[in-house]
């Protein structure tokens, strides 16, 4: 198909999509597009909870890639939603997303896929490369994580330093918490509150802080966590919390002390250098330990990504359609 370089794909519609079930009485929302006997690839989305978006389908040319996206449990158009205070949280931990993969995976009757996200779709991506290095054929990251307690404490603590001012109110939003306490399981509490009243301003809190953490970058339209519609912002936060206030149940540096794994498994990453919120030491410390992948460093670019960032990775996903 022909574009101009680093200009996304047109805007595509699914042809086929539905709810997996995939039991403790979740049901998750599935969808592909682009060509039905293309090369399969799997977005995983961020977060965790943002739910998939459809601006994403544009960075795989149409007419090489299957390309499937799911919505994560409790976000999106899956079910239930996390927004309901009855939703139970208790069935939704990394390893469950790592096995839903597999279904949606198995569903299809999909071999090996391509792996693509950021984020927290970088970490969900690596623990389940690692589980399952020999459905993947090879991965794409913008934005690198591992969701170490390490990163978690530099993205609700450290990166304070920064933005003293936006810090202070995240934490006047815990008073409860005493000195160096832990912020991020305290607002979890919240977000499990019975009160509406607590959920919403634990919910405006929490997103006033990400955004405090994204305010040097540049991106059009509402702000990223505070501009998002109420149920989608409320099931956002709940989910992140419980899952950072968890460590995402892994090991603490589980996943780039497991990168021998993905040998064999072909990589690029791609980071701003200016990520305030995942600092590119990450990425640095994954590509050390990843034979197989390489890495592009923007410089001036930050977490959002930019027009740098977007050809990157339609370079990496347009090499990868080829083979």
């Amino acid at each position: 198909m022909d574009r101009e370089p680093g200009e996304k794909y047109p805007p595509i519609e699914p042809y086929d999509q539905g709810m997996l079930d995939v039991g403790d009485g979740n049901l998750v929302h599935w969808e592909v597009c682009g060509n039905p006997d293309g090369k399969p690839a799997l977005v995983v989305h961020g977060g965790p909870g943002s739910g998939c978006g459809a601006h994403t389908r544009q960075y795989f040319d149409p007419d090489r890639y299957r390309v499937v996206l799911f919505d994560q449990r409790g976000c999106g158009r899956s079910t239930p939603h996390a927004s309901d205070p009855a939703a139970d949280m208790r069935h939704n931990t990394t390893a469950h997303l790592i096995a839903d993969m597999e279904r949606l995976r198995v569903r299809l009757g999909i071999e090996k896929w391509l792996l693509y996200g950021g984020s927290w779709g970088s970490t969900l991506i690596l623990a389940y490369a690692e589980e399952h290095p020999e459905r993947v054929s090879e991965i794409v990251i913008p934005a690198v994580t591992t969701t170490r307690r390490s990163e978690i404490d530099w993205l609700y603590r450290g990166v304070g330093k920064i933005f003293p001012e936006a810090w202070d109110l995240f934490r006047a939003g815990v008073p409860e918490v005493a000195g160096d306490g832990d912020l991020v399981a305290a607002y979890a509490r919240r977000m499990e509150s019975p009160d509406a009243a607590v959920r919403a301003r634990a919910t405006a809190d929490w997103c006033a802080w990400e955004d405090a953490v994204l305010s040097q970058e540049t991106y059009s339209g509402p702000p990223p966590y505070s501009g998002r519609p109420g149920s989608a912002r409320q099931a956002l936060v709940r989910i992140c919390s419980h899952y950072f206030s968890h460590g995402a149940w892994l090991e603490e540096g589980q996943l780039i002390r497991n990168a021998g794994r993905l040998a064999g498994i072909p990589g690029v990453l791609v980071h701003g250098r200016f990520d305030l919120g995942g600092p590119l030491i990450t990425a640095w410390e994954l590509v050390k330990a990843w034979p197989d992948a390489e890495l592009t460093v923007i410089d001036g670019a930050g977490h959002l990504g930019g027009p740098a960032t977007t050809r990157a990775v339609l370079e990496a996903l347009d090499r990868f359609a080829a083979q």
